[in-house]
């Protein structure tokens, strides 16, 4: 396929849609385009390349919702997305065997590799989420521009699951024809903060550290992950897609993606954090625990790195993290290896102890069994992994929804999701900011609030104007 202009594209798709009823789908492949299907296929899916384009000014331009964005820590692959063509949603209790089903449910619509599913998982699904975003949800986007490495592609997805053929084609062209061309994004633009609001507020939080960190609890739950919720009542609107392309330009080494289901709530993040990324059996996961901030200068900064390895409290919460995910992949692998040392990985306020860990996967394992065994991590909830859940779901004051969830995407052939940590929730008129803390024995209440701050300094830095 050659690459064209992005009109050009939607008019040859639009096209390809007219000719599809009631044709054979598999005799029709214009010139430059493609139409993905195979006998008993629920799902089609109709391609071309497209020359390149800025994704989040051209996702920040459209009016059709869904809209999703999602780019990995290494900048290979690069998505945006709009419309719904198949949505998998669970407001209510979720057990292990429902979220099996999804899984089971997407694979039997089609056998293409190519065809993906986005969404992700609250941090806990056994209760209640944000509206719209539900305990889980993945969707499969009408509209996909996907590029790779320096290819861009456009698709179009058809639900033959749900709808008929004829509806389906109806529905691609009308979203296909309400496309808008990208606008520049607007030059940061920082709003004023009229109120700030923390929860769990610094007295609450100090007894929360101190509960932890008593010797007879510590004893038998060694690390419970405190986080925080900052609302910031905001005096304008803001742009959740532009806020991304700042944060995504400070913060290059991480993972960018946000998910916006209505105009009502958006859901962004840069983290730093994989949960894990699946090529067909290989998996490829870390342990991500242990925080300092970086330095003024080289030399300073490489002081702070050298600390935070010698550090016993973070070494030890690292530590902790690695022991548990090799634990928890061990009886769905063949080989698990895991770094015996950690090293430091920089982000531009602050730096991590990280740990590589990669598994070969038993053939029967599928996406959701590794969710399910490794969400949450030790790194957002503590260990052991029930009782830490169990004194945050009590005791921290606030829903975390898809904050510190597992945010990402999956189909046949490979899948990746990341931690959302580094996370904002946009409403009308307040931004919420989240971050947490490992309380591990030793965890000074001061220092451990003071790393809060830390991790929100660069979304604060982008947002508001003091």
């Amino acid at each position: 396929m050659s690459a064209q202009s992005l009109s050009s594209a939607v008019n040859q798709l639009l096209a390809q849609l007219s000719q599809l009823p009631p044709h054979d789908l598999a005799s029709i492949s214009p010139s430059g385009g493609s139409t993905s299907t195979s006998p008993g296929d629920k799902i089609i899916q109709l391609c071309c390349q497209v020359d390149a384009i800025p994704l989040i000014s051209w996702l920040s331009s459209q009016d059709q919702y869904p809209r999703l964005y999602w780019q990995g820590r290494d900048k290979v692959e690069e998505v945006a997305a709009i419309g719904c063509a198949k949505d998998f949603q669970f407001d209510d209790d979720i057990d292990d065997g429902q979220l099996a089903s999804i899984y089971q449910q997407q694979r039997s619509l089609s056998d293409n590799h190519n065809i993906r599913y986005y969404g992700g998982v609250a941090f806990d699904r056994s209760i209640a989420s944000w509206p719209e975003f539900g305990r889980a949800r993945f969707i499969l986007p009408r509209i996909e521009l996907r590029r790779s490495q320096n290819q861009l592609t456009l698709y179009v997805n058809l639900n033959l699951a749900d709808s008929n053929l004829v509806d389906e084609c109806r529905a691609a062209s009308q979203a296909l024809t309400l496309l808008q061309p990208p606008r520049p994004l607007q030059p940061p633009h920082k709003v004023g903060l009229t109120a700030r609001y923390d929860t769990p507020a610094y007295a609450r939080w100090e007894e929360l550290v101190n509960q932890v960190t008593d010797a007879d609890f510590n004893q038998k739950v060694p690390k419970v992950v405190l986080s925080r919720l900052s609302q910031l009542e905001v005096n304008e609107a803001v742009d959740p897609w532009l806020v991304l392309a700042c944060w995504q330009g400070r913060n290059q080494n991480s993972f960018q993606f946000g998910f916006q289901f209505s105009p009502s709530r958006a859901f962004i993040s840069c983290s730093p954090e994989r949960l894990f990324r699946r090529r067909e059996r290989e998996l490829l996961t870390e342990a991500l625990a242990g925080t300092t901030v970086r330095g003024l200068n080289q030399e300073e900064d490489q002081a702070l790195a050298q600390q935070l390895l010698d550090d016993s409290k973070n070494s030890h919460e690292n530590q902790l993290v690695r022991e548990h995910i090799v634990d928890m992949l061990t009886p769905l692998s063949t080989e698990v290896s895991a770094d015996a040392n950690p090293r430091v990985f920089k982000l531009t306020h602050i730096q991590h102890l990280h740990r590589t860990i990669q598994a070969a996967l038993k053939n029967d394992i599928n996406d959701f069994q590794l969710l399910q065994a490794l969400h949450p991590t030790p790194a957002v909830g503590g260990l052991p992994r029930e009782e830490a859940m169990a004194f945050i779901r009590q005791q921290e004051g606030y829903m975390r929804g898809w904050y510190a969830g597992a945010c990402g995407y999956l189909n046949h052939s490979e899948s990746e999701f990341s931690v959302a940590i580094r996370s904002a929730l946009f409403e009308p008129g307040r931004i919420n900011l989240y971050a947490g803390a490992g309380i591990v024995s030793g965890s000074d209440p001061r220092a451990e609030w003071q790393e809060l701050e830390n991790k929100l300094a660069t979304i604060i830095s982008i947002l508001i104007d003091f």
